[in-house]
């Protein structure tokens, strides 16, 4: 009897080792929560997903390694101790650095012929040189060129000759599938246009506008903006990706929030 009253408390011990959980907060550098943050118990291979409140709770053991994914952020990771099991714990994301294309200032023109003719026209001599080098190009040879082959006496025995690049063959075929599968780019349409905004609405993680206090009528606005300046439906429209459309929105919002002069 004692034997296998010893056997059901090491069962209902184990159990309830298994069943052990570790919950917390995950938020950004401006202590803002984080949602849709995957949440990734590397141990067991189980995942979850914070909320929008940035809460998470997922199942682990003790010493397993649980790792904070979210596009945008540098990832983070923990290993769960006995501590983590008794109190919330607060996992702090920093975001990455976002490059943002290099903007080339055109001159303006001044009214001053003499001196708009400097930064419009080429030198004299530059002028005369890219003459020169055209007139150059488009004579006709007047010598023969050497062929740089080496004679069949000296070269060695071609043992690809006759025969057929099996691997050639399949990577073409493997390109041609690929080029027929993949959506054509086309045009949109305005009802096109305006069923792929939504869609990032309802899809897009678009939380990083929150912090400058803008109301839905504003994030159209600027939806529509990032559509003119990037092409978004036309290049996305058929083919949804949701991360790279998240990274073409936050550039596009650089040079929206330099234009507006929105501030945090």
């Amino acid at each position: 009897m004692k034997a296998c009253l010893s056997v059901l408390f090491c069962c209902i011990g184990a159990f309830i080792f298994a069943q052990q959980k570790v919950s917390g907060f995950i938020l950004d550098e401006q202590n803002i929560p984080l949602s849709k943050v995957l949440v990734i118990n590397i141990s067991s291979n189980g995942n979850v997903y914070s909320d929008i409140s940035g809460r998470f709770t997922i199942e682990a053991n003790l010493d397993d390694e649980i790792r904070f994914v979210r596009e945008g952020f540098y990832r983070s990771q923990i290993h769960v101790s006995e501590e983590n099991f008794k109190t919330s714990i607060n996992i702090l994301l920093k975001r990455s650095e976002i490059l943002i294309p290099e903007v080339k200032i055109e001159y303006q023109l001044t009214g001053d012929i003499k001196k708009d003719s400097k930064h419009l026209d080429d030198s004299r001599k530059v002028a005369s040189l890219k003459s020169s080098m055209e007139s150059y190009m488009k004579s006709p040879m007047t010598e023969v060129m050497p062929k740089n082959t080496i004679p069949k006496s000296f070269g060695g025995h071609d043992f690809n000759a006759g025969q057929v690049n099996v691997l050639g063959v399949i990577a073409g075929a493997i390109g041609l599938a690929k080029k027929a599968t993949k959506p054509k780019i086309t045009k949109p349409n305005f009802y096109e246009t305006q069923n792929f905004l939504q869609r990032i609405k309802n899809e897009v993680d678009l939380s990083f506008l929150e912090k400058y206090g803008m109301d839905e009528e504003q994030v159209d606005k600027f939806l529509v903006y990032a559509e003119k300046i990037k092409m978004l439906s036309k290049r996305y429209r058929k083919d949804f990706k949701q991360g790279a459309i998240y990274y073409e929105l936050r550039a596009a919002f650089a040079e929206y929030q330099k234009i507006n002069k929105l501030s945090d």
